[in-house]
């Protein structure tokens, strides 16, 4: 790859240097997107060893060039590797550089699926870790919004405690169960890709869980129960106001049979 530099001034900050304040999180967040995955940042040392690595830039003054190098921790220490020199014009850019230099150099490579896992592939594997099945990000964002609305609310809770099926939000009193549902694991029409591999396999199992949503649907509301839906994706805000327009059509029903 050509260098081109910055000729007469030092690379800009935008090109290097980390957002002032980013989080312990968001950076790893950052090194994720850069690398394709978490999945996809492992380094192998000791020939059985490994860790999640990292990519550092750096300002190389006397050339006024950026160069990367790998960071993982090893024994408690942390060890690094030289990589190369980047030259995109923004950070996000150049970690994306370092990154393919890095696997392209075999100094990293995908986390191996673990003996019999379903998953086809480290890249389905990885979204299927994310959906965890309770307090993910939506859900607590979801919380966080109605809560300063002055609402409050049971948190996976069964809506009726003879019936084996659990709600994220319930709200006993107007009889309201919310649910978050994740993309993948319930076949959300807009992001659910179907599998190529084993591919009867997931098909019989996300329509499964849909069968299983459509149901808890009519034994809640067989029941008197308003159920609400939000998929994962949906903005917060916009969530949060199904929720209350729920509570208050509720609300409305019940004042009006007193």
């Amino acid at each position: 790859m050509t260098q081109r530099g910055w000729s007469d001034q030092l690379p800009p900050d935008r090109a290097w240097k980390p957002r002032p304040g980013m989080t312990r999180a968001a950076r790893s967040g950052e090194q994720d997107r850069a690398a394709g995955g978490r999945h996809r940042r492992i380094v192998v040392f000791n020939e059985d060893n490994q860790a999640t690595g990292s990519i550092a830039l750096r300002v190389y003054r006397r050339t006024r060039r950026i160069r990367a190098y790998l960071r993982w921790s090893e024994a408690g220490r942390t060890r690094e590797s030289y990589i190369g020199e980047v030259d995109a014009a923004t950070r996000a850019a150049n970690l994306l550089q370092a990154w393919a230099m890095a696997r392209s150099a075999g100094l990293v490579r995908d986390e191996a699926l673990p003996a019999g896992s379903k998953a086809s592939s480290t890249a389905v594997r990885a979204v299927m870790t994310a959906n965890k099945s309770r307090d993910t990000k939506p859900e607590r964002q979801l919380r966080s919004l109605l809560h300063r609305k002055g609402l409050r609310y049971r948190v996976d809770a069964r809506p009726i405690q003879n019936l084996r099926r659990t709600a994220d939000l319930v709200f006993p009193k107007a009889r309201v169960a919310v649910f978050v549902d994740g993309c993948y694991w319930h076949g959300c029409p807009e992001h659910y890709r179907p599998a190529l591999k084993r591919s009867q396999w997931w098909q019989e199992k996300i329509e499964g869980n849909r069968a299983r949503d459509s149901d808890t649907n009519a034994r809640l509301r067989e029941q008197g129960w308003t159920v609400v839906r939000i998929w994962e994706h949906e903005e917060p805000d916009l969530a949060a106001a199904k929720v209350v327009s729920a509570l208050q059509s509720r609300s409305a029903t019940l004042a009006s049979l007193n």
